[in-house]
């Protein structure tokens, strides 16, 4: 049996299981039907022409792990952000984790959406926000018809997060291999901030596929500021599918930092529905072996007077594969947007690939947008020059590495975050810095 067969054959027996007000019931139901029909994606369409699922496909997927294995904090401390005071939303194997969290319902919803999806006082919220904004396609149908767990945030009118949120989903290798497929909704209302940082994490060398879907609504002047952490084991795959709506004046930025799993893909979308706003994502991708990571992005500008900057970055070592697909799309009536979208790159190794496609639809006349793509290796005159200075290959090497991905790492407003990044790209260039970047 195949995994969709598998998949399908699953959907009723997990209605079973999990308790819902109709209206999800009904999307649940189409969107099973949805993924029936298209199943997963395969290089024949555009979108995926450099990235074959087909590698990760073919384990025999548990999809609802049975064996609970609960975890310390002394064992999975070193993922946590635990420098800074925190909420925390955290899931071992798909499950709540409530020894590992911190949720709040004390002036803000910081809870599971589990309870938003069954409890009857979050019905307006999940009528209005549930599954509007993410895509029909097959694999964020399917994660639509199994969504069940996950993180549910709202952030009320003039609200000021003190501190930041982070959810992350651990996987214990308890199953031979498991699929899991989180759900999130995030609503940023009127004149909010909050900051977010994400993580998934394997425990074991075991096989794990994540297909996960957030949902985000950045209400008119919200600010919201979101970073994702991924450094996962050699043997995870992971589909990232993320759609952000936002409104008059709203602020949204996604930081994407890829540097462990076997696959990755990162499916980001925003969507402006108002004038004033301004969209950003910035991204770090350093891999090696035979890694690949795919970002594919859209943002779509439908009203004038907007922003989008898009600066993604790339080291790409022995028989690694990048993938950068980043789509800006100005509408007729979208007149004086700003966009700018730019992916550079660097191969460490003659075996290492990258293949990037910026592209720009533009159907308004009074714009100022650019693209652009670099590939390319390590300046050999700054090479040179640091060699002479008495700095060791090695670290010149890392140094100007630092050096190229700067600018992402500017805009990362949590100083604790940026620190442990920094640590981990030192890391993956096989150095000690003395510095912070």
């Amino acid at each position: 049996m195949s995994l969709k067969e598998k998949l399908v054959s699953s959907f009723m027996a997990f209605e079973d299981t999990v308790d819902v007000n109709s209206s999800v019931h009904d999307i649940r139901t189409e969107a099973i039907k949805t993924f029936e029909a298209e199943g997963f994606p395969t290089k024949r369409l555009e979108d995926w022409k450099y990235t074959s699922l087909n590698s990760i496909l073919k384990h025999d997927y548990s999809v609802f792990p049975t064996i609970e294995n609960d975890i310390e904090f002394k064992d999975v401390k070193k993922y946590f952000i635990h420098e800074i005071d925190a909420y925390k939303i955290i899931f071992i194997d798909g499950k709540y984790a409530s020894h590992l969290s911190q949720t709040t319902h004390d002036g803000l919803d910081v809870c599971l959406m589990s309870a938003a999806l069954t409890k009857p006082k979050y019905k307006v919220i999940i009528d209005n926000y549930f599954n509007k904004i993410a895509a029909k396609d097959g694999l964020s149908s399917l994660n639509t018809a199994f969504s069940h767990e996950g993180a549910y945030i709202n952030i009320p009118k003039n609200k000021v997060v003190e501190k930041p949120i982070q959810i992350i989903h651990f996987s214990t290798g308890n199953e031979a291999a498991v699929m899991l497929q989180p759900r999130n909704l995030i609503v940023v209302n009127e004149n909010a901030h909050v900051q977010i940082i994400e993580r998934h994490q394997s425990l074991t060398d075991n096989p794990v596929l994540t297909n996960s879907v957030t949902e985000i609504f950045t209400n008119k002047r919200a600010i919201v500021d979101y970073y994702k952490i991924q450094n996962d084991k050699q043997s995870a795959s992971l589909i990232d599918n993320t759609y952000i709506n936002q409104k008059q004046e709203s602020l949204a930025k996604v930081h994407t930092f890829s540097f462990g799993g076997k696959l990755i893909r990162n499916n980001l979308n925003f969507y402006q529905n108002g004038e004033r706003i301004d969209s950003t994502m910035k991204g770090i991708t350093i891999i090696g072996d035979k890694q690949h990571v795919d970002h594919n992005t859209l943002v779509h500008h439908i009203e004038p007077n907007c922003e989008s900057h898009q600066d993604y970055k790339g080291i790409f070592n022995d028989s690694s594969t990048g993938v950068f697909n980043g789509k800006v799309v100005v509408e007729k009536l979208a007149q004086k947007t700003n966009a700018f979208q730019a992916n550079n790159n660097i191969l460490m190794s003659d075996k290492a690939t990258i293949n990037t496609k910026p592209q720009l639809e533009i159907f308004a006349d009074d714009v100022k947008c650019s693209h652009g793509c670099t590939i390319g290796q390590l300046d050999e005159s700054a090479m040179f020059y640091l060699r002479s200075r008495g700095i060791p290959e090695k670290e010149a090497r890392a140094l100007l590495m630092f050096a190229f991905s700067n600018n992402v790492m500017d805009s990362v407003k949590i100083p604790e975050l940026k620190n442990r990044i920094t640590k981990i790209i030192a890391k993956k260039l096989g150095v000690n810095i003395g510095f912070d970047l």
